[in-house]
């Protein structure tokens, strides 16, 4: 018996030592698998200091957001974006849109703390089966994590990291916090990135706006937007549209008749192209590339203006717009129109050619072209600023230079002497050549730099005085402005504000008035050139049935290369040029006949949508007077007298006289001290003679005499390139084109 305890005790022995030295292999086990996990533990803390140190606040979290342009009114105009996203608070968001999303990817958003267990399980061991991360199970919070800080590769460690982020996220901010971001971030497909964006290139409203069928409709794109859109895959949309309007029914957000209405509701989409471009220019897109290249990438970038949701107010009335882009698009030939308010300098509507998509090349602010006869009211301002009044008179004859120059007038006629106001509402030519040789040729320049024309390329020889400048339609509309503002220069400008992303104002732009012309000459001009439309060469631009005063001018170069109206009425000035871009003729086509019954057109709503004055009034403190003259003698008018003019003039200029030709006395004409006045050049005695002005009436046939002009010194020469047409083009269209292409490149703009 004892031998026999003494065999189990030796046979228990080794079995004591096995499970003792099974026992330690268990505790060094469980030894490292606790250091591990400090280990892990330390690593993962680490881990997400670094990924975690420097989480933004959620102010600073509004990348690449839409910045746009508005008219003058608040309405859109063109958006400029890199990703076409504008920030919006959660709380302006509808409920619809809200529940639809939460429901469709996160239906849980509420109650966890960033990622969901079972759906990290179950994806990963998915992803085990498939050798490689694909499945789903990411909470918004996720999504919004890898939107924001990694990368869309498919792989363990992003998915690590996602989640590690994700937790941290929901301890920094709140779940309102956390979803505005989301809905923001997000990418709808179409170039649309964010809900506010989606909701306005698909249905065209605000993101509060969104009904249930179109925000299940929008949530259903989230997984994939290009495999989904409505527009390309209807039939994919549905199918998407009703999944989430199921587990919006599963999570009782909405019932079951709620559903079957929101599947059965027909959506109206708005864009059936991808919009996906770095800026849609809805409306006005010479205008928004003219202050966009010229003013607002030059001054504040390409990633302040791309992404930085700056919100630009300019001065562009949409409908005005869209009056003068109407007008344009119909002519035969190429053209431009700009309208600006004189009284401020504000560009109300700009449009520089038929087609944007077919031309960049923006005709009225780069196209350089002879105004003809436009510029004749620049010469005759300049008559009236250096003592000349609208009652005097000049030879309308035949001119002759030594080099061969000839300027005629357009119908080869000539009236002898004639008196001002008439020889500018008619457009004589062979008047303003002998007035630029009166007044001279830089007085000219200078009075026309006075009243904003700021080209370079003013010709210093006489044809200035038939419009061989080279010169745009906005420089023209800018002098113009002098006319009908009493005479103040004004500077054209289309931006009004700039705000930031914030509502902070960055810029403000207004006014800028500088005297270019004694108020008398500038109202005595308006006057005449008011008289240009009423009888003269502008006829076709009246507004009278209207009852709108109208001022204009028309202008036409040589062989009918070029054709404008320029004129305005209370508070608008317009200017409508038509042209070919190579210079080709029009065929007889004068601006009295092309370009006048395009501005009427244009200036016939214009008024009403701005509801413009009809007459001009005249301010306290400017010292003119009405007055009737007889168009043939200058002096005022008889009832006798077959032609009159009506003008403004300034007190103490006009003759007190009556016409002597048609019923005045002619002694006390002659001792009128304000008698009109012949302006003789030094070369036109010998053509006096042959052009005075002689009564028909009387039995005396005797003229009246005036004492000649002396012509001053510094009168610039005829040229041999005087008149010469289109001698000089320093903006070409192709050239234009180019330029434009390659700041597109300069400013990586697609």
């Amino acid at each position: 018996m004892a031998q026999e305890n003494i065999a189990r005790r030796g046979r228990g022995r080794p079995r004591i030592r096995l499970f003792s030295a099974f026992r330690g292999v268990i505790l060094f086990a469980a030894f490292m698998v606790a250091a591990l996990a400090a280990f892990a533990s330390v690593v993962g803390v680490i881990m997400l200091q670094d990924i975690t140190r420097d989480l933004p606040a959620i102010e600073e979290i509004k990348p690449s957001l839409t910045s746009i342009v508005y008219d003058r009114k608040g309405r859109v105009i063109a958006r400029l974006f890199e990703e076409n996203r504008t920030w919006v608070d959660i709380g302006t968001i509808s409920p619809w849109a809200t529940k639809a999303i939460l429901a469709a990817e996160d239906s849980e958003f509420y109650e966890h703390q960033g990622i969901r267990i079972k759906a990290i399980v179950r994806a990963l061991l998915s992803d085990m089966r498939q050798g490689a991360a694909r499945q789903g199970g990411s909470t918004i919070t996720q999504q919004l994590a890898r939107n924001l800080f990694l990368g869309r590769e498919r792989t363990l460690q992003r998915k690590a990291s996602e989640a590690i982020i994700a937790i941290r996220m929901e301890k920094i901010y709140t779940k309102d916090q956390i979803l505005e971001m989301y809905m923001n971030m997000a990418y709808f497909g179409h170039g649309a990135y964010g809900i506010a964006a989606a909701a306005q290139n698909y249905f065209g409203k605000s993101p509060d706006a969104l009904s249930l069928p179109e925000a299940s409709m929008l949530a259903g794109l989230l997984p994939a937007p290009n495999a989904y859109t409505p527009i390309r895959h209807p039939d994919r949309a549905k199918a998407r549209q009703n999944y989430v309007l199921s587990r919006m029914v599963e999570t009782s957000m909405i019932n079951d008749d709620e559903r079957a209405h929101a599947r059965s509701e027909p959506l109206a989409y708005v864009r059936s192209a991808d919009s996906r471009v770095a800026f849609v220019m809805e409306d006005a897109p010479h205008f928004v590339s003219h202050i966009l290249f010229r003013q607002l990438l030059p001054k504040y970038g390409r990633e302040r203006i791309y992404r930085g949701g700056l919100r630009i107010h300019t001065t562009i009335d949409l409908e005005l717009q869209q009056r003068a882009e109407a007008v344009i698009s119909k002519l035969k030939f190429e053209g431009a129109l700009v309208t600006l308010d004189p009284n401020t300098g504000e560009i109300l509507a700009m449009v520089g050619g038929r087609n944007f998509d077919s031309s960049k090349f923006n005709r009225a602010t780069q196209a350089f072209r002879q105004p003809g006869s436009a510029f004749k009211p620049i010469v005759y301002a300049t008559a009236m600023e250096n003592g000349y009044r609208p009652v005097d008179r000049m030879l309308d004859a035949p001119l002759h230079f030594a080099n061969g120059w000839s300027p005629k007038n357009s119908d080869g006629k000539y009236k002898g002497e004639v008196v001002l106001a008439e020889a500018l509402a008619l457009s004589i030519n062979t008047v303003a050549v002998r007035m630029a040789q009166v007044v001279g040729v830089n007085t000219i320049r200078e009075q026309a730099k006075k009243m904003g024309i700021t080209t370079p390329y003013l010709p210093e020889n006489l044809s200035i005085a038939l419009g061989s400048s080279s010169l745009t339609p906005l420089e023209m509309a800018a002098a113009f402005s002098v006319f009908a503002n009493n005479g103040h220069r004004i500077e054209p400008f289309g931006v009004k504000e700039i705000l930031d992303s914030n509502g902070n104002v960055i810029e403000q732009n207004g006014p800028l008035l500088i005297s270019a012309l004694s108020p008398e000459t500038a109202v005595t001009l308006r006057s005449m050139l008011i008289q240009a439309v009423n009888w003269g060469t502008g006829t076709r631009a009246r507004m009278d049935k209207e009852g709108y005063q109208v001022f204009g001018k028309t202008g036409t170069t040589n062989d009918w290369t070029d054709v404008w109206f320029v004129g305005g009425t209370p508070d608008l000035v317009t200017v409508v040029y038509v042209g070919n871009d190579n210079h080709k003729t029009l065929g007889r086509a004068f601006g009295g006949t092309v370009a006048a019954p395009v501005w009427k057109e244009f200036m016939t709503e214009a008024v009403k949508i701005t509801n413009t004055p009809k007459q001009f009034t005249i301010p306290p403190g400017i010292s003119v007077e009405s007055v009737t003259i007889c168009r043939t003698t200058g002096y005022r008018a008889t009832k006798s007298c077959p032609k009159v003019i009506n003008l403004l003039m300034p007190v103490g200029q006009a003759p007190s006289a009556s016409c002597p030709w048609h019923g005045g006395n002619l002694l006390t004409a002659e001792g009128d001290s304000n008698s009109p006045s012949l302006i003789l050049t030094q070369d036109d005695d010998s053509l006096r003679a042959q052009y005075q002005l002689e009564r028909k009436d009387t039995e005396t046939s005797q003229a009246v005499e005036h004492q000649p002009v002396p012509t001053p010194q510094d009168v610039a020469p005829a040229v041999e390139e005087d008149m010469k047409p289109y001698q000089f083009d320093p903006a070409p269209a192709n050239e234009i084109e180019d330029r434009y292409k390659e700041l597109l490149r300069q400013y990586n703009i697609y």
